[in-house]
């Protein structure tokens, strides 16, 4: 099948790739000639593991390829995908749908054949029916359905969330969209992927849904660890425990310094928006993004606490800046709250992250940035695992010790285990268990 692809992002290019890994015929479109010149040398412009070979096998075998003119790529085209950005508004939290109309309206002026346009990006409840509108105002004579088809990817992992998903959601209500899109996704169905075929409304929901469920189990897990701080508990394994019920689950509940990313704090915003607007307020929503944002904050006072309880005149080292490893995307990043915050209270910032260097320098000011971790924890009065690469769970300790001014590790994502962090004559603090001194 012959695919058009508008928006050559992060969701854009995992769907053009691995569609065209599937064997259809995939065209992405984007305006950014820089990032095209990169594209059609099988480069991508992002970090994600095992995208840069799926581009150039696209390429190779020639069912890949990008341009900036939609009116050639849209022709033949069975599927036209939206998979343009939905950025939250500053002001009011709702998603900013004006790339999305504006690429429907565009599409509509160049559409002659029949086609399914697909929204894959995540927009709230009512866009399909809007773009819909737009579409048969700007070409009344326009043949074409429209549908819904929600991205379920984690950065770090999209490939095979998309080549093994649990499973794919399709919102419409015409059988000749649902035929087509049921052959795009053919492989997937040949191995018994569930294929749930939903309303419109009902596609846009689930995804959101599913997102506002998952930062839930976040925030619920943060603020468990809380209390076992308080209590002299231990959320790892409360987390283990509640996690064996099958009716809770083990994913998402690891306590650490607050969700971020390009989906969560986006998603969850436009849900409470979108409840408003329907005067059906979501109340856990809403508590769910305000006790995030609070979370942040309070892992610069757990780094202040670790450091004496003031930072003025103190430097730390601070291993990793993505809002999670596998990825160098700083949306939403925990380290944008925590470090400009510690700053504010004195310290002075070393970083380094294994990927996200060239975004953060572009984020931060007055922070000395490292070409590797020794170099951001020399002469440190703490080191700050804010992070979990895997590069930073098998740190040689000792070495450590014998280089930091002060041997403190602040671990906000518990990837060590205390006794071999004491036994190094490190003071270790997590989240959610005991803080360990050496002198104890």
């Amino acid at each position: 099948m012959r695919v058009t692809i508008v928006g050559s992002g992060y969701v854009g290019l995992v769907t053009g790739a691995c569609f065209a890994e599937f064997g259809h015929t995939i065209t992405c479109v984007d305006k950014d000639q820089a990032k095209l010149a990169k594209l059609k040398q099988g480069l991508s412009p992002i970090y994600e593991p095992g995208l840069d070979s799926l581009l150039s096998q696209g390429l190779k075998s020639g069912r890949l390829s990008f341009t900036d003119n939609l009116k050639e790529a849209m022709v033949g085209a069975d599927a036209i995908f939206l998979a343009v950005g939905t950025p939250t508004s500053e002001n009011s939290g709702e998603a900013d749908l004006s790339y999305i109309f504006a690429a429907a309206e565009e599409i509509a002026h160049n559409l002659t054949d029949y086609a399914v346009v697909v929204t894959k990006s995540t927009v709230p409840v009512g866009t399909a029916r809007k773009i819909h509108a737009i579409i048969r105002q700007a070409n009344p004579a326009a043949k074409f359905d429209v549908a819904s088809n929600p991205e379920f990817l984690r950065e770090g992992a999209a490939i095979n969330d998309f080549m093994r998903p649990d499973r794919v959601v399709i919102g419409t209500e015409a059988e000749s969209a649902r035929t087509i899109l049921k052959q795009l996704y053919r492989p997937l169905y040949l191995i018994e992927t569930p294929i749930v075929f939903t309303g419109i409304e009902t596609a846009e929901i689930i995804k959101y849904a599913a997102n506002a469920f998952l930062a839930t189990k976040i925030a619920f897990i943060n603020e468990m660890a809380n209390l076992c701080e308080a209590a002299g508990a231990d959320v790892q394994d409360v987390a283990k425990a509640i996690g064996l019920d099958g009716r809770i689950g083990r994913k998402f509940l690891h306590a650490g310094p607050g969700y971020g990313g390009s989906c969560f704090p986006k998603d969850t915003k436009a849900l409470a928006h979108t409840a408003h607007q329907l005067k059906v307020p979501s109340r856990i929503v809403e508590a769910v993004i305000q006790s995030n944002d609070q979370r942040k904050l309070h892992m610069a006072s757990r780094i202040i606490e670790a450091v004496g309880g003031s930072g003025h005149g103190k430097t730390i080292g601070i291993l990793g800046l993505t809002f999670k490893p596998n990825t160098d995307d700083m949306r939403d990043a925990p380290s944008l709250t925590v470090i400009p915050e510690l700053q504010s209270l004195g310290l002075k910032i070393k970083a380094y992250d294994p990927v996200g260097m060239d975004h953060a320098k572009h984020l931060f000011s007055d922070v000395d940035f490292c070409a590797s971790s020794t170099e951001a924890v020399t002469d440190c009065d703490a080191i700050v695992i804010l992070t979990e690469w895997n590069e930073f769970r098998a740190l040689d300790l000792n070495f450590l010790k014998s280089i930091v001014k002060s041997p403190v590790l602040v671990d906000l994502r518990n990837i060590y285990k205390p006794d071999e962090i004491i036994a190094a004559g490190f003071d270790y603090i997590s989240i959610g268990r005991p803080t360990y001194s050496r002198l104890r």
